[in-house]
């Protein structure tokens, strides 16, 4: 029990909203956002966007009407504005959660606890990942479809890889606290369950807003893809 509840509450800690959501809609293209131009590309063409609304389509300009070219520049602001939106709400309550963690790790393990350690290395693997989604690079945004459900995966393989360590320091450490009682094993069992009651607590608190975080990212990606396939429909007659 006391595994599949520490598995949770790690989850929760370290997995971004964008790839624990299950949204209807999945992004098909990528997109890179640079202060000159955005670029959307997918099986479906390359796009790009100057922020004045001028369009390439598959590298040939696109002669576009002043209805068109005024939906080129709100689909290329709202990509600016929305992509780093994400990214720093996933980030933001990424590091909320992993510190709430930490801090039951403490009270209930102590600051010097091996567990912090494993928690810690386990955060920058995860963050590692997240990056594979939402790249920063050289001034830019970009952002690869194909990666989201790759980095599901993987993040969880890294939960489950680290799960074996997590657990065996939390069962010494708990054994090891002290108690008034004569009774080591009825010790342990009472710190098991203050532990696992902890980290429950945590979880209910964060998972209403990571859930409610993963609707609205959903609900923004839904209202980005009708704004490209409305373009779409247009550059590519």
């Amino acid at each position: 029990m006391l595994r599949e509840v520490i598995a949770v509450g790690v989850l929760l800690a370290t997995t971004p909203a964008w790839a624990d959501y299950q949204c209807p809609v999945k992004p098909q293209d990528d997109v890179a956002v640079t202060a000159q131009q955005v670029v959307v590309s997918g099986s479906n063409g390359n796009l790009t966007i100057s922020p004045q609304g001028e369009m390439t389509f598959n590298g040939k300009p696109v002669q576009a009407d002043q209805a068109l070219r005024q939906q080129a520049v709100a689909y290329q602001a709202a990509l600016r504005s929305d992509l780093p939106w994400i990214d720093q709400g996933a980030r933001q309550r990424l590091e909320t959660s992993r510190s709430a963690l930490d801090k039951v790790i403490v009270e209930k393990l102590g600051s010097d606890s091996h567990v912090r350690t494993r928690l810690a290395t386990l955060d920058s693997g995860l963050k590692t990942q997240m990056d594979r989604v939402i790249e920063h690079r050289d001034g830019g945004l970009y952002f690869h479809h194909a990666a989201i459900d790759q980095v599901r995966a993987d993040g969880e393989k890294l939960v489950q890889n680290a799960m074996g360590g997590i657990l065996q320091d939390s069962l010494n450490e708990l054994g090891s606290s002290k108690s008034s009682g004569d009774n080591p094993l009825q010790a342990l069992m009472g710190n098991l369950g203050g532990l696992q009651q902890s980290i429950r607590s945590e979880v209910s608190k964060q998972e209403k807003d990571f859930q409610a975080f993963g609707q609205q990212v959903c609900g923004k990606v839904g209202a980005l893809e009708q704004q490209r396939k409305v373009i779409w429909q247009q550059v590519s007659q």
